[in-house]
């Protein structure tokens, strides 16, 4: 006698959850990519000195003084690739070999991060507008998936919406990352050629280190986007039925 076995909501849902996973298979090949491709690149042109001789550290100071930007600091900063601008003081930190390295790599990771301060110390509204966002997108962040976990195998479309409504904050924050990035290295270009920090013939390995490290940024929007969509097509199944 055959029996005939019905799935509960849970393995249903369950089941919903595995196959809605096919979407992110993109992201996360991309995201593979982008991390291999910022780490070759970055060490494949941190070998190549630059013709000037300058090291990270003196070409952020002197973009700094250019844009006459003269209570902006540059310090060191621990660890690989941990260089970042940071708004609240006012300080550009670089990392070991970015402070020190006279390579093409150290030039446009550090003149990167000064383009962020010239950002900040401008106006520059896409940078405003993400700080803004900070806060809501920690808040998704953190509390985003529980919630939205909580919704599925409780059955409740209303949690299931709350973690989306905070998860598509951090989607947002991702999103309006990009311009602030590729600005940033549009800028270092700009003010590594215009103080004449590096030769001509220099600027495509710089331009290629700054591409790889936003093709990281463009990675993980594509899956925060992926995964929000994911999220809504579960959304719309758990309310149809």
């Amino acid at each position: 006698m055959l029996a005939l076995y019905i799935m509960t909501q849970k393995e249903v849902i369950l089941m919903l959850m595995n196959l809605t996973l096919l979407l992110l298979i993109p992201a996360i090949i991309l995201s593979l990519y982008a991390q291999f491709k910022v780490k070759s690149t970055f060490n494949k042109y941190l070998k190549v000195a630059s013709a000037k001789g300058a090291n990270g550290a003196m070409v952020a100071q002197r973009i700094l003084g250019n844009n006459g930007m003269h209570d902006v600091k540059v310090e060191i900063s621990p660890g690989k690739l941990s260089d970042h601008y940071d708004p609240k003081s006012k300080k550009v930190r670089l990392s070991p070999e970015v402070y020190s390295g006279t390579s093409l790599a150290s030039l446009g990771v550090a003149a990167h991060e000064v383009g962020h301060a010239i950002q900040h110390n401008n106006g520059y509204f896409p940078l405003e507008l993400r700080s803004t966002f900070v806060p809501v997108a920690q808040i998704g962040s953190s509390l985003s998936f529980p919630i939205i976990i909580l919704g599925l195998f409780m059955g409740n479309p209303t949690f299931l919406n709350a973690g989306i409504y905070l998860f598509a904050a951090v989607v947002l924050f991702q999103v309006i990352t990009l311009p602030v990035e590729f600005n940033a290295s549009s800028r270092a270009i700009g003010q590594l050629q215009a103080h004449g920090f590096i030769a001509p013939q220099e600027v495509k390995g710089v331009r290629k280190v700054l591409q790889a490290a936003a093709l990281t940024y463009v990675a993980a929007a594509i899956a925060a986007i992926l995964n929000l969509v994911r999220l809504l097509i579960l959304s719309r199944i758990m309310g149809d039925d």
